[in-house]
């Protein structure tokens, strides 16, 4: 039994809710809301940021399966009803499942809470400083109705257009004239909603059947997990692995650790000094690290008491040194990772 704080307890004079929607009926990845990462199911992550959170009084599961709520339960939260089918589909919309919600609430309870804060199971990599940051933003801005989370966009919307009849494009803004014609760098900066936080006030889901209202400020931050396909999931559970120090890295020491002279005379070899400092991170997270290579088996001789040397010299963390990978141009591995997958898996560690 994984229990969490008790959901009644009030942390603060405002009442917030936090409000965890997962169906079951996931098309793109099935049962997606409770896969597995770490041992633990995906909508878990969510509850516990809400747990962990000083300024959350009350947290929900709003869900249309027994068996999900059933792990809801599992990790201490309410469940105070089930999901009606017609708020369930994929057509459904999120003002569909919180107007129900907050609905059943004031209607079963009296309860309307002053702050809702969507956390979607989605996204099980979040900062709780973040949601509480979200929380105070909107408390200290009465004007606002709504906060969202947002992160740069990596194409610029300024730069984009939409085709009509006969290939006929139209730019998708007109405030700023022939924008696409512009430098990037003098365009605004854009950002997208990366679906990790929202936090909204309670009478806006009630009275003005609305997700944001109209006074909608930004949270930025640079990070997003949202996961929609298998791929997201693969990601986003390397990432938390990585966290948990569960994962086996091998790493090969000359093009990797080493920059290597093209005349292979290893003892000129040099530290590739960020990439050390990735694999030390992760080495002291508790992964395992097995350095290989294939010194001596193009040039002959024994290169393992200079090799050890190196990596002492170097402050190369690891656990195992192996010799006698065969020699090749290009290597290709199922579970193979560039080094620009590893910088972006391990950003964020």
């Amino acid at each position: 039994m994984k229990l969490g704080r008790p959901a009644s307890e009030e942390k603060s004079s405002l009442k917030v809710l936090a409000l965890i929607p997962a169906r079951s009926g996931s098309k793109s990845v099935v049962d997606k809301n409770i896969r597995p990462i770490n041992s633990k199911p995906l909508l878990a992550y969510s509850i516990e940021h809400a747990q962990a959170s000083e300024k959350i009084g009350r947290i929900i599961l709003d869900t249309d399966s027994e068996k999900y709520a059933a792990i809801g339960r599992e990790y201490g939260i309410e469940i105070p009803y089930l999901r009606p089918a017609e708020y369930a589909t994929d057509s459904a919309t999120d003002i569909d499942v919180f107007y129900h919600a907050l609905s059943f609430l004031r209607q079963q309870e009296g309860y309307v809470p002053d702050i809702v804060v969507h956390l979607r199971p989605t996204c099980p990599v979040r900062r709780v400083e973040d949601i509480n940051a979200m929380i105070q933003m909107l408390v200290e801005n009465p004007q606002a109705d709504s906060i969202r989370s947002i992160a740069p966009a990596k194409e610029n919307p300024f730069k984009m257009w939409t085709m009509g009849e006969e290939h006929t494009l139209r730019p998708i803004s007109s405030d700023i004239p022939e924008c696409y014609n512009m430098p990037r760098q003098d365009l605004p900066q854009a950002f997208y909603q990366n679906a990790c936080i929202d936090v909204t006030r309670g009478r806006v889901i009630l009275e003005q059947h609305s997700m944001t209202g109209k006074n909608i400020l930004g949270y930025p931050m640079p990070y997003n997990f949202d996961i929609d396909t298998e791929d997201d999931l693969k990601l986003v559970a390397d990432l938390i692995e990585t966290r948990a120090g569960a994962k086996t890295f091998c790493v090969d020491i000359d093009g990797v650790l080493a920059v290597t002279p093209s005349d292979c005379d290893y003892t000129k070899c040099l530290p590739n000094q960020e990439c050390i400092g990735v694999i030390n991170a992760l080495h002291k997270l508790g992964n395992k690290i097995i350095l290989f290579t294939a010194r001596g088996s193009t040039i002959g001789g024994n290169w393992e008491s200079l090799t050890k040397q190196q990596m002492e010299a170097w402050g190369c963390l690891y656990d195992e040194l192996l010799f006698g990978k065969p020699t090749a141009d290009f290597y290709l591995d199922d579970h193979a990772l560039t080094l620009s997958g590893l910088r972006k898996m391990t950003q964020y560690l």
